[in-house]
């Protein structure tokens, strides 16, 4: 659960500070695992680094300035990261950088290490070591069973707090309802009953200032201030896309877990699909600038972000479908080809002349459970193809 903090200026200084600390020890802990190599003595772990921690905050006085919570939290959050790396399930940790990675985590027993109480209506604050209360947004009611919440600040320089809660799913409709989601660029959700979705980009006017500052930052000095404050302001036209795409994903996921029990989707490698083509010297690549484009529109479209919200929303409920010839195949008589799909948006079957938008017939047969192989036939969840019975041929 996030909201928006409101700090005063010299709040603002002490939030920095505690980043500053927290990136510091991060990279710190970083470095000490680059230098392992086979056959060298273990890198430190947790305990070792914690030691180490104290040791240092004696004997420099600006580590001891500030709170050892924040240090210590920082160390806990590496050593979690690098047994998710040895686990296989997240990447090794890398540096973090001033002005891209602002933020710190407190954990601690709440009314000892922190607190929070509201205010007004819409206004509430929360303790933070070294820094005292710290009004925010009050937009819902903070659960009493938080135990850590997490500061941060983005690149647009606004500062929000996110309180570490797992919220309750949302329960179906129980009425057996299934609905497919075909996911695309100019349409970024197409339902299998016909609602097509899409994510609310930026005006064409905003779309105009974002192309003019890049040119301008272009033009820029680098180190300079007036390339520091275009930066700025394309951050803010960025976080203004980004919360209209989370916005959207929010309610649409919402609304699907209400209303329908069973949720299909392809199963998409997106990772792999924004994969840059640029190749390398001995083999460049072809249309890299036409497939970076793409890439940035799958991006725009939040093709993951909304498949993980759902299955947070509707978990066990969400189910993933071969995309295998979904957008070629006639969902009314099954007959597979390319041909068929005419446009993006237009497709009329060539056996029975079925025709619908092109994304809605996919997501019917997203719907349906069913791949299809690469003969055209359909194939049902369970594998078995659907053919008619050969005869068996006999010698003579």
């Amino acid at each position: 659960m996030r909201f928006r903090l409101a700090p005063t200026p010299a709040q603002e200084q002490a939030l920095l500070e505690h980043c500053t600390h927290a990136r510091y020890i991060w990279n710190l802990a970083v470095e000490q695992h680059q230098h392992w190599r086979p056959g060298r003595k273990n890198a430190p772990g947790y305990a070792e680094q914690s030691r180490q921690l104290t040791e240092a905050r004696r004997e420099f006085a600006w580590l001891a300035a500030g709170s050892q919570t924040v240090r210590q939290q920082a160390l806990r959050d590496f050593a979690q990261a690098m047994a998710g790396f040895f686990a296989g399930t997240h990447r090794r940790p890398t540096w973090r950088k001033a002005g891209r990675h602002e933020g710190f985590r407190i954990v601690g027993q709440r009314g000892n290490h922190w607190d929070v109480r509201r205010l007004a209506r819409k206004t509430g604050q929360v303790w933070i070591p070294k820094v005292g209360w710290v009004k925010f947004r009050w937009s819902r009611n903070v659960p009493d069973d938080a135990k850590s919440f997490r500061v941060n600040r983005d690149r647009a320089g606004r500062w929000h707090v996110a309180f570490a809660v797992i919220p309750p799913p949302i329960n179906g409709p129980s009425t057996g309802e299934v609905v497919g989601i075909d996911r695309g660029v100019a349409v970024s959700a197409a339902l299998s009953t016909g609602e097509r979705l899409s994510v609310p980009g930026l005006r064409e006017t905003e779309a105009n200032r974002l192309r003019r500052l890049q040119r301008r930052l272009a033009r820029a000095k680098l180190g300079s201030n007036r390339r520091a404050q275009i930066k700025t302001v394309i951050a803010q036209l960025k976080a203004r896309e980004t919360d209209r795409r989370k916005d959207w994903v929010e309610q649409a996921s919402t609304a699907l877990s209400r209303r329908y029990d069973v949720i299909r989707v392809e199963d998409l490698k997106i990772k792999s699909m924004v994969r840059s083509a640029r190749g390398t010297l001995d083999a460049p690549g072809t249309n890299v600038r036409a497939k970076a484009g793409l890439n940035r529109s799958i991006h725009a479209a939040g093709w993951g972000l909304l498949v993980t919200r759902l299955e947070q929303k509707a978990p066990g409920r969400v189910e993933k479908v071969d995309p295998a010839y979904t957008s070629q195949s006639c969902h009314a008589c099954g007959h597979c080809a390319a041909e068929s799909r005419e446009s993006q948006a237009v497709f009329r079957c060539r056996a029975c002349g079925h025709t619908d938008h092109a994304d809605v017939n996919a997501a019917k047969n997203i719907a349906a459970g069913r791949a299809v192989t690469a003969r055209g036939a359909l194939q049902p969840p369970g594998g078995a193809v659907n053919r008619e019975p050969q005869p068996v041929l006999t010698p003579g």
